[in-house]
């Protein structure tokens, strides 16, 4: 019931509001930090594994690469964010080394926001190649990117909270914990 309301809320708010969280979005998911918390508390860390860009993402990229030379000449075998989503994966196995659950919330509130500054800054070094290449004007590109950064922040804010039974949920490299509400 509560993960319900909480993903309601997530995804009824503008994206800029979710950089500042409100008392009520903390409030929803400061309990599963607690629990993280307690759980990791002389919990082995897991060695780190990495999907690349979970959900799915990079595997698909590689199935149609596989399927169009052309589009993996252009773009390669795997989405040109990827390093983005293994830095954003370091810093969800260990809960961003956070030893408290506010600490814990405010870490994974930034992993997600540097996981999209970064998705943007990508788009930014490939953005005339690609203007050129679809014969489209640059800010194309640079909304195109910022479209691809917001889908992934919206996903992992709301998919990848701490005590989800997921694979890349946030301290995903301790037990598997159950939040505590």
């Amino acid at each position: 019931m509560r993960a319900t309301a909480l993903a309601v809320a997530l995804l009824a708010l503008p994206v800029a509001a979710q950089d500042e969280p409100s008392t009520f979005l903390r409030a929803l998911e400061l309990p599963a930090h607690r629990s993280l918390m307690a759980k990791i508390r002389g919990a082995n860390l897991a060695p780190f594994e990495s999907d690349g860009c979970s959900g799915g993402l990079s595997t698909s990229w590689r199935v149609v690469a596989d399927l169009f030379p052309d589009f993996a000449d252009m773009h390669d075998d795997a989405p040109p964010w990827e390093d983005c989503c293994v830095i954003h994966d370091r810093a969800y196995h260990d809960a961003g080394g956070a030893a408290d659950a506010e600490a814990s919330f405010e870490a994974r509130l930034g992993a997600d926001a540097a996981l999209r500054a970064c998705v943007i800054a990508k788009g930014q070094t490939r953005r005339e190649e690609l203007a050129e290449r679809y014969n489209v004007a640059p800010d194309t590109i640079d909304r195109a990117y910022l479209a691809v950064a917001e889908a992934m922040y919206n996903a992992v804010r709301f998919g990848g909270q701490p005590c989800l039974n997921l694979p890349w949920r946030w301290g995903f490299g301790y037990p598997k914990c159950v939040a505590g509400f």
